[in-house]
Protein backbone atom coordinates (compact mmCIF):
# COMPACT_ATOMS: atom_id res chain seq x y z
CA UNK A 1 0.00 0.00 0.00
CA UNK A 2 2.80 2.38 0.92
CA UNK A 3 4.64 1.61 -2.35
CA UNK A 4 1.65 2.57 -4.42
CA UNK A 5 1.38 5.91 -2.67
CA UNK A 6 5.02 6.56 -3.29
CA UNK A 7 4.63 5.75 -6.94
CA UNK A 8 1.63 8.00 -7.27
CA UNK A 9 3.41 10.87 -5.56
CA UNK A 10 6.48 10.38 -7.73
CA UNK A 11 4.36 10.51 -10.85
CA UNK A 12 2.67 13.66 -9.68
CA UNK A 13 6.04 15.20 -8.96
CA UNK A 14 7.27 14.37 -12.46
CA UNK A 15 4.13 15.91 -13.95
CA UNK A 16 4.70 19.14 -12.05
CA UNK A 17 8.36 19.21 -13.02
CA UNK A 18 7.50 18.60 -16.66
CA UNK A 19 4.97 21.44 -16.62
CA UNK A 20 7.51 23.75 -15.02
CA UNK A 21 10.11 22.87 -17.63
CA UNK A 22 7.66 23.63 -20.44
CA UNK A 23 6.77 26.96 -18.82
CA UNK A 24 10.44 27.86 -18.52
CA UNK A 25 11.09 27.08 -22.21
CA UNK A 26 8.08 29.13 -23.26
CA UNK A 27 9.28 32.05 -21.17
CA UNK A 28 12.76 31.82 -22.65
CA UNK A 29 11.34 31.67 -26.18
CA UNK A 30 9.21 34.73 -25.44
CA UNK A 31 12.19 36.67 -24.12
CA UNK A 32 14.34 35.63 -27.06
CA UNK A 33 11.57 36.67 -29.44
CA UNK A 34 11.23 40.08 -27.79
CA UNK A 35 14.97 40.64 -27.88
CA UNK A 36 15.06 39.55 -31.52
CA UNK A 37 12.23 41.92 -32.45
CA UNK A 38 13.90 44.80 -30.63
CA UNK A 39 17.18 43.97 -32.36
CA UNK A 40 15.50 43.80 -35.77
CA UNK A 41 13.82 47.15 -35.11
CA UNK A 42 17.16 48.70 -34.12
CA UNK A 43 18.87 47.27 -37.18
CA UNK A 44 16.06 48.62 -39.35
CA UNK A 45 16.44 52.06 -37.79
CA UNK A 46 20.18 52.03 -38.35
CA UNK A 47 19.68 50.95 -41.96
CA UNK A 48 17.26 53.84 -42.51
CA UNK A 49 19.78 56.25 -41.02
CA UNK A 50 22.50 54.86 -43.27
CA UNK A 51 20.24 55.15 -46.33
CA UNK A 52 19.32 58.72 -45.37
CA UNK A 53 22.99 59.60 -44.93
CA UNK A 54 23.81 58.06 -48.29
CA UNK A 55 21.01 60.10 -49.91
CA UNK A 56 22.31 63.26 -48.23
CA UNK A 57 25.84 62.53 -49.45
CA UNK A 58 24.55 61.89 -52.97
CA UNK A 59 22.60 65.15 -52.94
CA UNK A 60 25.62 67.05 -51.65
CA UNK A 61 27.82 65.53 -54.36
CA UNK A 62 25.24 66.43 -57.00
CA UNK A 63 24.95 69.98 -55.69
CA UNK A 64 28.73 70.29 -55.53
CA UNK A 65 29.08 68.98 -59.07
CA UNK A 66 26.52 71.52 -60.26
CA UNK A 67 28.31 74.30 -58.38
CA UNK A 68 31.69 73.24 -59.79
CA UNK A 69 30.25 73.18 -63.30
CA UNK A 70 28.75 76.64 -62.87
CA UNK A 71 31.97 78.01 -61.44
CA UNK A 72 33.86 76.58 -64.41
CA UNK A 73 31.60 78.58 -66.72
CA UNK A 74 32.15 81.89 -64.93
CA UNK A 75 34.07 84.69 -66.53
CA UNK A 76 37.46 85.51 -65.07
CA UNK A 77 36.12 88.70 -63.52
CA UNK A 78 33.17 86.94 -61.87
CA UNK A 79 35.45 84.29 -60.40
CA UNK A 80 37.82 86.99 -59.14
CA UNK A 81 34.87 88.86 -57.60
CA UNK A 82 33.83 85.71 -55.76
CA UNK A 83 37.37 85.25 -54.43
CA UNK A 84 37.57 88.88 -53.27
CA UNK A 85 34.21 88.72 -51.52
CA UNK A 86 35.10 85.46 -49.76
CA UNK A 87 38.43 86.82 -48.58
CA UNK A 88 36.71 89.96 -47.29
CA UNK A 89 34.13 87.85 -45.44
CA UNK A 90 31.24 89.49 -47.27
CA UNK A 91 29.33 86.30 -48.11
CA UNK A 92 27.03 84.13 -46.01
CA UNK A 93 27.20 81.13 -48.32
CA UNK A 94 30.04 81.91 -50.71
CA UNK A 95 27.92 81.30 -53.79
CA UNK A 96 27.83 82.83 -57.22
CA UNK A 97 24.30 83.97 -58.06
CA UNK A 98 24.37 85.94 -61.29
CA UNK A 99 26.48 88.03 -63.61
CA UNK A 100 25.01 90.95 -65.51
CA UNK A 101 27.03 92.86 -68.09
CA UNK A 102 25.77 96.32 -68.91
CA UNK A 103 27.49 97.27 -72.12
CA UNK A 104 27.31 100.39 -74.21
CA UNK A 105 24.11 99.11 -75.85
CA UNK A 106 22.10 99.31 -72.60
CA UNK A 107 24.05 101.58 -70.27
CA UNK A 108 25.22 103.96 -73.00
CA UNK A 109 28.50 105.17 -71.58
CA UNK A 110 29.64 107.77 -74.05
CA UNK A 111 33.26 107.81 -75.13
CA UNK A 112 35.51 109.12 -72.34
CA UNK A 113 32.53 109.56 -69.97
CA UNK A 114 31.08 108.02 -66.81
CA UNK A 115 27.68 109.68 -67.08
CA UNK A 116 24.61 107.44 -66.81
CA UNK A 117 21.92 107.91 -69.41
CA UNK A 118 18.19 107.52 -68.76
CA UNK A 119 18.37 104.14 -70.46
CA UNK A 120 21.19 103.13 -68.14
CA UNK A 121 19.22 104.18 -65.09
CA UNK A 122 16.21 102.21 -66.30
CA UNK A 123 18.38 99.12 -66.81
CA UNK A 124 19.71 99.45 -63.25
CA UNK A 125 16.21 99.96 -61.83
CA UNK A 126 15.07 96.74 -63.56
CA UNK A 127 18.12 94.94 -62.23
CA UNK A 128 17.38 95.91 -58.61
CA UNK A 129 13.66 95.20 -59.02
CA UNK A 130 14.42 91.62 -59.99
CA UNK A 131 16.71 91.18 -56.98
CA UNK A 132 13.99 92.45 -54.64
CA UNK A 133 11.40 90.11 -56.19
CA UNK A 134 13.71 87.17 -55.58
CA UNK A 135 14.22 88.33 -51.95
CA UNK A 136 17.93 87.75 -52.23
CA UNK A 137 20.21 89.19 -49.57
CA UNK A 138 23.10 89.59 -51.96
CA UNK A 139 26.47 91.24 -52.32
CA UNK A 140 27.23 93.07 -55.56
CA UNK A 141 30.61 93.83 -57.07
CA UNK A 142 30.38 96.65 -59.61
CA UNK A 143 33.17 96.36 -62.19
CA UNK A 144 34.11 99.24 -64.50
CA UNK A 145 35.77 98.74 -67.89
CA UNK A 146 37.00 100.88 -70.79
CA UNK A 147 38.11 100.38 -74.34
CA UNK A 148 41.81 100.43 -75.18
CA UNK A 149 41.95 103.98 -76.50
CA UNK A 150 43.49 105.83 -73.56
CA UNK A 151 46.50 105.55 -71.31
CA UNK A 152 46.44 102.55 -68.95
CA UNK A 153 46.39 104.68 -65.77
CA UNK A 154 43.73 106.99 -67.14
CA UNK A 155 41.60 104.02 -68.21
CA UNK A 156 41.79 102.62 -64.68
CA UNK A 157 40.49 105.93 -63.35
CA UNK A 158 37.74 106.09 -65.99
CA UNK A 159 36.68 102.51 -65.26
CA UNK A 160 36.52 103.34 -61.56
CA UNK A 161 34.44 106.44 -62.26
CA UNK A 162 31.94 104.33 -64.22
CA UNK A 163 31.75 101.70 -61.48
CA UNK A 164 31.29 104.37 -58.79
CA UNK A 165 28.58 106.08 -60.85
CA UNK A 166 26.63 102.83 -60.99
CA UNK A 167 27.23 102.11 -57.30
CA UNK A 168 26.07 105.59 -56.36
CA UNK A 169 22.90 105.27 -58.42
CA UNK A 170 22.09 101.85 -56.95
CA UNK A 171 22.45 103.29 -53.46
CA UNK A 172 20.71 106.66 -53.85
CA UNK A 173 17.95 105.74 -56.31
CA UNK A 174 17.35 102.05 -55.63
CA UNK A 175 18.24 101.80 -51.94
CA UNK A 176 20.97 99.19 -52.20
CA UNK A 177 23.10 99.53 -49.01
CA UNK A 178 26.67 100.62 -49.61
CA UNK A 179 28.03 97.85 -47.39
CA UNK A 180 26.44 95.32 -49.78
CA UNK A 181 28.45 96.65 -52.73
CA UNK A 182 32.01 97.12 -53.87
CA UNK A 183 33.32 99.08 -56.87
CA UNK A 184 36.44 98.07 -58.76
CA UNK A 185 38.07 99.06 -62.04
CA UNK A 186 39.73 96.82 -64.60
CA UNK A 187 40.39 99.67 -67.01
CA UNK A 188 41.22 98.34 -70.46
CA UNK A 189 41.91 94.83 -69.14
CA UNK A 190 39.53 91.93 -69.79
CA UNK A 191 38.00 93.12 -73.08
CA UNK A 192 34.97 91.18 -74.31
CA UNK A 193 35.23 92.41 -77.90
CA UNK A 194 37.86 93.41 -80.44
CA UNK A 195 39.11 96.93 -79.75
CA UNK A 196 40.12 97.38 -83.38
CA UNK A 197 36.49 98.04 -84.38
CA UNK A 198 34.13 100.80 -83.32
CA UNK A 199 31.45 98.33 -82.23
CA UNK A 200 34.02 96.31 -80.28
CA UNK A 201 35.23 99.38 -78.40
CA UNK A 202 31.64 100.30 -77.57
CA UNK A 203 31.03 96.86 -76.05
CA UNK A 204 34.19 97.14 -73.97
CA UNK A 205 32.99 100.44 -72.43
CA UNK A 206 30.87 98.61 -69.92
CA UNK A 207 30.01 97.91 -66.32
CA UNK A 208 29.70 94.38 -64.95
CA UNK A 209 27.50 93.54 -61.98
CA UNK A 210 28.50 90.31 -60.24
CA UNK A 211 25.85 89.14 -57.79
CA UNK A 212 26.98 86.91 -54.91
CA UNK A 213 25.42 85.52 -51.74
Amino acid sequence: MNRMIVVVLTGASLTVLGTGACATKAFVRQQVSQVSQASDAKIGEVQKQVETSQMDITQLKTAQAGSDQRLAQLSDTAREALDRAQQAGKLAQGKFVDEVVLSDDSVHFPFNSAALSKEAQKALDDFVSKLKQDNKNVYIEVQGFTDSTGDAQYDLQLGEARALAVQRYLNVSDGVPLHRMNAISYGKEKPIADNSSRDGRAKNRRVGLVVLS
